[in-house]
């Protein structure tokens, strides 16, 4: 399966918001979209935090840049599960 193109990435997630606003989305696919969408945002972030972590000799600011990105990808994870959120600690 191919990655779809930014214009088709927006045409879909134009389309999963007016599914939720409108009460259509009876399969819930228009906020399993959202939900990944945004959590794939952050996980994004974790991964360009780790490549600069590793990057820059392991320097100490970005390990704190990487453990903040974690935890805020996993507050992203956990906050409709109602999972206590777990920390990596610094």
């Amino acid at each position: 399966m191919g990655k779809p193109t930014d214009r088709e990435l927006e045409t879909a997630l134009t389309e999963a918001k007016r599914l939720r606003e409108s009460g259509e989305d009876s399969c819930f696919l228009g906020k399993a979209l959202l939900n990944c969408h945004h959590q794939h945002s952050h996980l994004l972030d974790v991964l360009h935090a780790a490549e600069h972590y590793l990057r820059s000799g392991m320097a100490e600011q970005e390990h704190i840049r990487l453990v903040r990105a974690i935890d805020k990808a996993r507050a992203i994870d956990n906050r409709d599960t109602h999972r206590e959120q777990e920390t990596i600690g610094l």
